[in-house]
């Protein structure tokens, strides 16, 4: 899993990298709000950030603001973190679109365990999202047939949009996933038929 560590502390970022890094994930640093935007709006860009409050071009909160705005599709696990402790600064960050806030310094073990609920969710959405296309795919190849059609009261043809008389059966196929398997009723075997409708009667 993809993560994105934006701090504009050297120090911070090391620090950061090494630890992800040795738990397994595929970290990229950058060094300002700007930098993280464009690597979060990247169709292949991280799907987890840590994002601190304060940093140059964009802070932590436009950055969780911007990406709800503009991104498309899944959207990534944003985790601001800052020494910023404040009810109304975690409720600030909350409504900028972050999916949670960690106060510095975070400990290790808490930090771990928040970023794999972010793996979770992330991993959640992308099997929704991933059902939701086999589900629009399935759809797309239903067809039905609805509204007022045309048909003639001898043959019991069907008009079409492009005013062509079909056979009833033909337009049901090409307008459902109906298939046709012919045969004969006992009526018409007995107009059309009538020897064999008379064996069929004496053999029941």
């Amino acid at each position: 899993m993809k993560v994105l560590v934006a701090d504009d502390d050297a120090t911070t970022r090391k620090s950061l990298e090494l630890f992800l890094a040795k738990a397994g994930y595929d970290v990229t640093i950058v060094d300002n709000g700007g930098k993280a935007l464009d690597r979060l709006l990247d169709p292949d860009g991280p799907m987890i950030a840590l994002l601190d409050w304060e940093m140059p071009e964009l802070n932590g909160i436009e950055v969780c603001r911007e990406v709800r705005q503009q991104a498309t599709g899944a959207q990534p696990y944003l985790i601001l973190l800052t020494t910023r402790d404040a009810q109304e600064d975690i409720v600030a960050g909350l409504d900028a679109g972050a999916n949670d806030y960690i106060t510095k310094p975070a400990g290790r073990n808490e930090l771990k365990a928040r970023i794999s609920v972010g793996v979770r969710v992330v991993q959640l959405q992308n099997a929704l999202a991933g059902r939701v296309r086999e589900l629009e795919n399935a759809l797309a190849h239903v067809k039905t047939l609805q509204g007022l059609l045309p048909i003639c009261s001898f043959c019991h043809k069907i008009r079409d949009d492009g005013d062509v008389w079909q056979q009833l059966e033909t337009y049901v196929e090409e307008h459902s996933e109906a298939d046709f398997s012919h045969g004969i009723c006992p009526e018409c075997m007995e107009k059309h038929y009538p020897d064999i409708a008379e064996e069929i009667k004496k053999g029941e």
